[in-house]
């Protein structure tokens, strides 16, 4: 047996199926790495991502590169192997060592691993790049006419929701419950409707245009809490405007009652009550108002006001200094029945 030829054989099929490795596993590792994944992270000051961003934006003229490596690494793999041994067992051990070596372990690996070792790699990315140009531009230009360019991959609703629900579940997240709440709170926008979180009617403190404030009326008001007042008709039909209760703190109601007619009103727009949550925040926007009557068959059935909106995003009821107020004032009328 020939010692030093078989070495020579030995070292070049390990060089050739060691390259076919990374070749197989820069490609799996290429393919796998979505363009706005890396855009997002580089733009986050990832270096690695910044390295690998410029050949998967030109994933066609990469994968031609790779790939005309590889082919030419497993052929040079048969050829040492047909040069040395029979043809059965040349093209057996090739098989086998490109399969099991070249091809099965390395893109196992890489797939794992794929944004590290694709940055440690980049210089020999450019090096396939440089040596195939001849080849692998012109193959390039070729598929990208025939596909065009990649269209980018944006998640549904549905999805978004997933990987919130991923987030909540790992252990290894950045992002806190309540910022996860919020997340999932607001996708859900466009799903619900005014009707969901509407405050009806019947819960509705409200005042009608010939209402006569005085003392008594004013003292009602501060027992309610409410810092808005909407003014409907008697039919409920049509909404006059809002009474901001910061308007009537100077007025003198006990020597000089005015009506309802003599304030200062603030328009407000009404709304469906089958308007979808996001289109409701835009109106709120737009409006510049925080309390919207809600209308269904041209009938005001209840209102809606930003902070109900808000405690919907957030999953949570928001409580101010009055609802505390009357919670433990209820809270001491049942202990004092008892």
């Amino acid at each position: 047996m020939n010692w030093p030829a078989e070495l020579l054989v030995f070292i070049e099929v390990v060089a050739l199926v060691g390259f076919s490795a990374l070749c197989s596993g820069l490609n799996i590792g290429i393919v796998s790495l979505q363009a706005a994944e890396l855009q997002r992270k580089a733009a986050l000051g990832n270096i690695a991502a910044r390295r690998v961003l410029p050949y998967r934006k030109n994933l066609h003229l990469t994968l031609a590169a790779i790939l005309l490596s590889n082919v030419a690494a497993i052929s040079g793999t048969s050829l040492v192997l047909n040069n040395r041994y029979n043809g059965l067992v040349a093209e057996i051990g090739a098989t086998l060592l490109i399969v099991i070596f070249g091809e099965v372990i390395p893109q196992a690996f890489f797939a794992h691993h794929a944004l590290t070792f694709l940055s440690r790699l980049t210089w020999l990315l450019r090096l396939m790049v440089v040596v195939t140009y001849p080849v692998s531009r012109p193959l390039q230009l070729l598929l990208d006419r025939l596909f065009g360019d990649e269209l980018p991959n944006l998640q549904t609703r549905r999805e978004l929701g997933l990987v919130i629900a991923e987030h909540a579940r790992s252990d290894d997240s950045e992002l806190d419950d309540d910022e996860l709440e919020i997340m999932r709170g607001a996708l859900q926008l466009s799903e619900k409707r005014v009707r969901d979180i509407m405050t009806p009617i019947e819960k509705v403190y409200w005042l009608t245009p010939d209402t006569k404030i005085g003392a008594d009326k004013i003292d009602e008001i501060k027992e309610r809490g409410w810092s808005r007042i909407p003014v409907f008709n008697s039919r409920l039909t049509t909404c006059f405007g809002v009474v901001l209760m910061k308007d009537l703190v100077d007025v003198d109601f006990d020597d000089h009652p005015q009506h309802v007619y003599d304030l200062s009103l603030y328009p407000s727009q009404i709304v469906g009550s089958m308007t979808a949550l996001d289109t409701m925040f835009r109106k709120f926007i737009n409006g510049g108002t925080h309390l919207l009557p809600v209308e269904r068959d041209d009938e005001i059935v209840g209102i809606v006001t930003i902070e109900d909106l808000l405690e919907e995003i957030v999953g949570h009821e928001i409580e101010d200094e009055t609802d505390r107020a009357r919670a433990k004032a209820r809270a001491a009328a049942r202990s004092s029945r008892k």
